[in-house]
């Protein structure tokens, strides 16, 4: 690992020599290990000189992919701890719903999934909001892929009506969803601005509390807006 990290430090490589005088070890030590890290692809060698190799640059960027999840992953546990609801984030990616993270606790459990979120956006804030993000033809060719199919009494009835109900979301306006995917759960999505991603931040609540559903959903976008410059990277992942 000293090695590797002293490898790193040197943009333009560095010999055995050097190499294992910073890091104090011996000589044939540090070619033996050299030689290894080389064969395992960690390291690479060129005319003399050690550089850091393909496996060492994949594992730093799984490092980086990591910390930027766990940022996403501390940022959701704060909102859900400061709003006392479950909260969800979620993309639009390659033409699919992916939720990637849920916050919640066994005081304020998630919406079980008993449908399988992917193909139920036109029932859930997260997929209404997601899909009012895409421009018409993407709308469609998701619905083409999973039509509007009634889970509730409150689900939208079918294709036309949920595009004719997407078309009037206002831009930055939070989502709302009342028992559409589950009975007795209410849910709100904020979108996201993130280059060309759609993506959303969403909570949910018991039927019987959806008089806090708006409010909490205000908080949440003024509490994202303050964050989201630092946040942009880590929730792109």
């Amino acid at each position: 690992m000293r090695l590797l990290e002293t490898v790193a430090v040197h943009e333009y490589g560095a010999p055995a020599k050097q190499l294992a005088r910073e890091t104090g070890l011996a000589l044939p030590t540090t070619y033996h290990l050299l030689r290894t890290l080389v064969h395992e692809g960690y390291l690479r060698r060129d005319k003399g000189l050690f550089f850091l190799g393909e496996a060492a640059e994949r594992l730093s960027s799984s490092g980086a992919r990591q910390k930027r999840r766990s940022t996403v992953v501390d940022a959701l546990a704060h909102w859900r701890d400061v709003l006392g609801v479950p909260v969800y984030y979620a993309v639009y990616r390659e033409g699919e719903i992916e939720v990637r993270c849920v916050s919640d606790t066994p005081n304020n459990p998630a919406v079980e999934e008993w449908a399988d979120f992917r193909e139920t956006g036109h029932a859930h804030a997260v997929g209404q909001c997601l899909l009012s993000q895409l421009d018409e033809e993407a709308r469609r060719d998701h619905l083409d892929r999973y039509p509007v199919q009634p889970l509730t009494p409150y689900t939208v009835r079918d294709n036309h009506s949920l595009l004719r109900r997407l078309e009037r979301i206002r831009r930055m306006e939070p989502v709302i969803e009342r028992q559409e995917y589950a009975l007795g759960a209410v849910c709100a999505a904020i979108p996201l601005t993130l280059g060309t991603t759609a993506a959303t931040m969403a909570i949910s609540l018991p039927a019987h509390q959806a008089d806090r559903l708006l409010p909490a959903a205000r908080q949440l976008q003024a509490e994202i807006g303050r964050s989201l410059g630092s946040l942009a990277l880590s929730i792109s992942m």
